[in-house]
C-alpha cells in the first residue's frame, strides 16, 4: 500500500469496530491494491503481446515459453486475488466485512491491515489449516 495512504488515512483502534473510518482505511487499501494488480497484469499483456517468439535457437524458445507460462500462472492467481479483494469490498458495503465467518468475532485490525481479505480470525484461520493437514496427510 502505498505511504501517501497511511500518511492520508491512518488504520486507528480508536473507537467501535468497524467504524465509518476504519471501513473507509480497508475500503481504500483494498481498491489501492486491486489497481496496482490490474496495472501489472496490462504491463504483462504488454509484454506477452509484445514478445518476439521468432527465436531461431530452439533452448531460447523453449525457455521463453516457459518464462510466459509463469507469468500467465502468475496472473491467474492474481486474477482469483481480484475475485477476493471484490467479495472483502462487497463485505464492506454489506457490513460483514472485519468478521471471522466461522465465529462471527471480530478480526484483529493487525490481522485485517496485513491481509485486508481475510475471513477468519487468527484463530479459526490456524484450526482450518490444522483439519487441512490432517486430511491431506491421511
Amino acid at each position: 500500500m502505498s505511504e501517501t495512504l497511511n500518511a492520508e488515512l491512518k488504520l486507528s483502534e480508536d473507537g467501535p469496530f468497524m467504524n465509518d473510518r476504519q471501513k473507509e482505511y480497508f475500503r481504500r487499501k483494498l481498491l489501492t491494491w486491486k489497481a496496482e494488480i490490474l496495472r501489472e497484469a496490462r504491463e504483462t499483456l504488454d509484454t506477452l503481446a509484445n514478445d518476439n517468439s521468432n527465436l531461431a535457437d530452439v533452448a531460447d524458445r523453449a525457455s521463453s515459453e516457459t518464462d510466459r507460462a509463469i507469468e500467465l500462472r502468475a496472473r491467474d492467481r492474481q486474477r482469483k486475488l481480484i475475485s477476493k479483494i471484490d467479495a472483502a469490498l462487497e463485505r464492506i458495503e454489506d457490513g460483514s466485512y472485519g468478521y471471522c465467518e466461522e465465529t462471527g468475532e471480530p478480526i484483529s485490525l493487525k490481522r485485517l491491515d496485513a491481509r485486508p481479505i481475510a475471513t477468519l480470525s487468527l484463530e479459526a484461520q490456524e484450526r482450518h489449516e490444522r483439519r487441512e493437514k490432517v486430511y491431506r496427510d491421511e
